[in-house]
């Protein structure tokens, strides 16, 4: 058997636009994979506001209400303040349990960001959805809505 220094590397040359652009390559895929594990590990306002409507928790979403809220559930629309709007909600999903919420649709842009998705509960379907805008320097709910699926 021949020492391992015997055997040879081919010399490959390989045209420089080529490496830069497998280093481009290379540069943005770890870039992508490095936003993607900070946004897991932290998460924030958005993240906390469907955990919240996953289990059904009225405190929590009240949590991140503005001073007031406009609520659509079930046709029933109205803004109202922030005690009265939890109330509300604690009424809801003391009557609709809340099995799953799946979001369907998301976006972001000029500050603000929001979500739909389907809420199932104990009373029903409903399709929910959620606007969450930035206010000195945190983002608040201005507007939730529950309507019949």
């Amino acid at each position: 058997m021949k020492p391992l220094a015997s055997h040879k590397i081919p010399d490959i040359k390989i045209n420089a636009g080529i490496k830069y652009m497998v280093l481009l390559v290379f540069f943005l895929a770890s870039a992508a994979g490095s936003n993607s594990k900070a946004a897991i590990a932290a998460p924030g306002p958005f993240d906390d506001v469907v955990a919240a409507l996953k289990s059904g928790n009225a405190k929590d979403l009240a949590g991140y209400f503005d001073a007031t809220v406009e609520l659509n559930i079930a046709g029933k629309s109205d803004s109202y303040n922030k005690s009265k709007a939890e109330s509300i909600l604690l009424e809801f999903f003391a009557k609709n349990k809340v099995k799953s919420f799946d979001i369907i649709h998301q976006g972001e842009g000029g500050g603000s960001r929001f979500a739909a998705g389907t809420l199932v509960t104990s009373g029903g379907t409903f399709r929910a959805s959620f606007f969450l805008q930035k206010k000195g320097g945190s983002f608040v709910i201005s507007e939730l809505r529950f309507e019949n699926k």
